[in-house]
């Protein structure tokens, strides 16, 4: 291991490190003298190095192409000070928060002036490690080190007491989604501006057809609008980004509260309780899949698999609810990467008003499974406070449209380029009919045709057999089904519509996962 990997391991915490980790050296930009004997040359001449000054540096990062005709141009430069591919430039000279960017291959040859640092990585920085230490140079933090009163410099004695981001790909991931986004929403506005300032550009169209153009030409970026506005409502994500036994647990109820007709309350409450028990029993069944992944095991997860196994009825709200109260003290959660799902789902249910919510509709499902809850003339009260608890966990589930549902059909080995070509689909949103898409797959193991969690960094988590996909027998819609029990027969139940029927897959799957008593 390399004299920087043991620094790096000796980081005082998992999420930064120490700035000598990373960074060998830090050098000042060349201060040279315009007025000496070192003069302008051009771009072509011999040992050409390009200036780059404080002003070539964006907001976003960005270095100002060359040009070849500017008098950025010097031939006598300083070897040590010449820039190499992977430095990061820093704005020395601080004006709100400091510019910085990394240098690339078609950046040079080149040096950095003046009010610029260069900072020389130890060794190379990945491209998601070289994002997040940009954005953290770019920071308030990094900002507030500067002094001076006419200008405001940056100390270097300061700067290199300053704990770096470590590597974080989903971190990383996020701010390259938040960059993509930022650059094509300012392009659609950009786009939408133009069009708008150009109504009366054509004097040879007339009104009636510069009218035609602006309203023809306008459709996509209208239609981009009106799309991106239906973002700002929850329960667009809802329907169309969380896993489909969810998605469409929340289209029925947002079916039932705009229905009319007799009985409205009575039917939204109904569903208001299937979807909050579809929510906590696809969370609760997903958790159980990644623990016993990961050799974890807690109680609640024994107790739900020892149900399943032996007992005579199948799990329930309570059930889900301890699991996922459980996981989070679980021993072995802590010690899992920071981007792993189980995180998330820990928690869900982590706090007082997420455990009342759950509390007070665990008591509403019991009442109305019971009989205890005459449904057709529940009071609006009741309705709408089953719904606020509903609206707060579904909320809290947001991390959830990260987490894509796969259903892999088919699985071939490419010999030749030793990966497999999976086909699959991505069972997101409320509607079951989805298109199938073929990928290369190269991680570390072989994958089935079964039910996976897609994780942030597109990790593929199994989750059969603790939940299934099939056709169902008597809707013939694909559904999605957990194992279940009544009267101590094995059924399957789907999570997206209730139905359920003797169980027809593998029940060796079962024993191996301890949701089936050993034996014949």
């Amino acid at each position: 291991m390399s004299g920087a990997g043991q620094q790096r391991e000796e980081s005082p915490s998992a999420d930064r490190l120490p700035f000598a980790s990373v960074f060998e050296s830090v050098l000042r930009g060349w201060a040279f003298n315009a007025r000496s004997a070192v003069g302008p040359c051009a771009s072509t001449d011999p040992g050409a190095v390009r200036l780059i000054w404080l002003k070539n540096i964006g907001r976003d990062g960005a270095i100002a192409e060359r040009d070849p005709g500017a008098d950025d141009w010097r031939s006598e430069v300083p070897e040590h000070l010449r820039l190499r591919a992977g430095d990061i430039l820093l704005s020395s000279v601080v004006s709100g928060r400091p510019k910085a960017a990394v240098v690339r291959e078609v950046d040079l040859p080149a040096v950095a002036v003046r009010s610029l640092l260069v900072l020389r990585p130890v060794e190379p920085l990945t491209a998601d490690h070289a994002r997040l230490v940009l954005a953290f140079l770019r920071s308030n933090v990094v900002g507030s080190l500067a002094v001076g009163s006419l200008q405001q410099h940056l100390r270097l004695s300061e700067l290199k007491k300053l704990e770096l981001p470590n590597d974080d790909r989903a971190l990383s991931a996020a701010l390259t989604d938040l960059s993509v986004a930022e650059q094509r929403l300012g392009g659609w506005a950009a786009e939408a501006g133009r069009l708008a300032n150009s109504v009366f550009d054509d004097r040879s169209t007339g009104s009636e057809g510069a009218r035609r153009r602006i309203i023809e030409a306008g459709q996509v970026t209208r239609l981009r609008s009106l799309a991106a506005a239906q973002l700002d409502d929850p329960g667009f994500i809802i329907r169309t980004r969380y896993p489909y036994p969810i998605a469409l647990r929340w289209r029925n109820v947002e079916a039932q509260k705009t229905a009319g007709g007799q009985d409205d309350e009575g039917k939204e409450y109904s569903a208001v309780l299937e979807a909050a028990e579809t929510l906590l029993g696809y969370s609760a069944l997903a958790t159980v899949a990644l623990a016993h992944e990961a050799g974890i095991s807690f109680k609640a997860m024994g107790t739900l698999k020892r149900k399943i196994a032996g007992g005579i009825g199948g799990p329930g709200f309570g059930d889900w609810k301890r699991v996922l109260e459980q996981i989070g003290e679980a021993a072995g959660v802590s010690d899992l990467p920071p981007e792993h799902p189980l995180h998330d789902l820990a928690a869900l249910l982590a706090d007082d008003e997420a455990q009342e919510a759950c509390q007070s509709l665990n008591i509403k499902r019991n009442g109305d499974a019971h009989g205890r809850t005459h449904v057709p003339a529940v009071s609006a009260a009741k309705l709408d406070e089953a719904h606020s608890s509903l609206r707060l966990l579904i909320d809290r589930a947001l991390f959830l449209a990260d987490l894509q549902l796969l259903e892999v059909t088919q699985v071939v080995w490419d010999r030749h380029e030793q990966s497999d070509i999976v086909t699959l689909r991505r069972l997101m949103g409320d509607h079951p009919v989805v298109p199938t898409e073929r990928i290369r797959y190269t991680g570390p193991d072989r994958i089935a045709p079964i039910l996976y969690l897609a994780d942030r960094d597109q990790g593929l988590h199994p989750l059969g057999p603790f939940l299934t996909c099939e056709k169902c027998a008597e809707c013939a819609a694909r559904s999605v089904f957990h194992v279940d029990k009544e009267q101590g027969a094995l059924l399957q139940k789907s999570l997206d519509h209730g139905h359920s029927y003797p169980y027809r897959s593998d029940e060796e799957d079962l024993r191996a996962v301890g949701l089936r008593s050993a034996g014949p």
